[in-house]
């Protein structure tokens, strides 16, 4: 039998051996984090992003109404689907550019920088007029030409772990964007699929810890997306601030129950304010603060 090499090492500790991701690797910063400014808020170190907002843009009066609420009770960022891959090609695809400009009136209302989903590189430029920050999804995580464009871009993309996909392989494609000359990206860990059936995705929360050993990036984690169902949304949330997460993004709409899309694990406009201050509670308790109440940059 061979005894292992260095090349089987780097997987068991990125810390140890040369990795393939230079750029996002934390080597490549000497072991400090990347803090990113998005609008004036700060994204990493000891700040802790709240980005909350709708499922999917589904009417001006849902979108304006959750942009309230959410920016009220504290959040960092207004997210919203315009554009929504959707496993089934009858459901609901979004509602393209009308969402988009409806994000564009309710970041004009709230003041909140927009997170939004791109999905098709004939989208970018009209995705890049609205978002603050551009979302790509899992299943677009190893979209490689989408990656490129993103990064030669310049705007903060928030990328989210594939459904199969390993740490390595999140990283690897963060570097996709990094090495085209953008410097701003954000991990996200949205749960990965597994053997159990009882919720939609498992949450990977030791995902987030061992990124923050091996990446200078910023990592949050979307408990939505993983519990598939509201009432564990909280306890997850409440986790990934207890393991270290430098924010959370979380579905928010006045009338799940109503939802065109995925109502059951968006959380109810009338009790986010609680959520709110009780996901502020338990990052202070990680030393972070709500990123938009931390101290004025020096």
């Amino acid at each position: 039998m061979m005894s292992p090499t260095k090349d089987s090492e780097t997987e068991q500790d990125a810390g140890r051996a040369p990795v393939p991701y230079r750029l996002a690797s934390l080597q490549s910063t000497l072991g400090q984090p990347t803090v990113l400014d998005v609008g004036g808020r700060r994204i990493g170190g000891e700040s802790f992003a709240l980005i909350a907002g709708p499922c999917t843009v589904e009417s001006r009066e849902q979108t304006l109404e959750t942009a309230r609420v959410v920016r009220d009770a504290g959040a960092t960022l207004l997210r919203g689907g315009a554009y929504k891959p959707r496993t089934s090609p009858y459901a609901f695809q979004g509602l393209g550019q009308e969402g988009l400009r409806l994000l564009a009136e309710a970041k004009a209302e709230t003041g909140l920088p927009i997170v939004t989903e791109l999905i098709d590189v004939h989208d970018v430029d009209a995705v890049l007029d609205v978002a603050d920050v551009v979302q790509i999804g899992a299943r677009n995580m190893q979209n490689y030409p989408l990656l490129a464009e993103v990064g030669r871009s310049g705007r903060p993309v928030l990328l989210k772990r594939g459904l199969s996909s390993t740490l390595d392989e999140l990283l690897m494609a963060a570097e996709y964007i990094l090495k085209e000359g953008n410097p701003n990206v954000i991990l996200c860990e949205r749960g990965i699929r597994t053997f159990e059936t009882a919720y939609r995705f498992t949450l990977d929360l030791m995902a987030v810890p061992v990124l923050k050993e091996r990446t200078h990036l910023p990592v949050i984690v979307d408990p939505s997306h993983a519990a598939g169902r509201r009432e564990l949304v909280g306890p997850l949330s409440l986790a990934a601030a207890a393991v270290g997460a430098d924010g959370i993004i979380v579905e928010v709409h006045p009338n799940p129950d109503e939802a065109i899309c995925d109502g059951r694990q968006q959380l109810r406009t009338d009790e986010f304010a609680e959520y709110a201050a009780a996901l502020e509670r338990a990052a202070a308790l990680g030393g972070k603060t709500l990123a938009g109440r931390e101290p004025a940059l020096a």
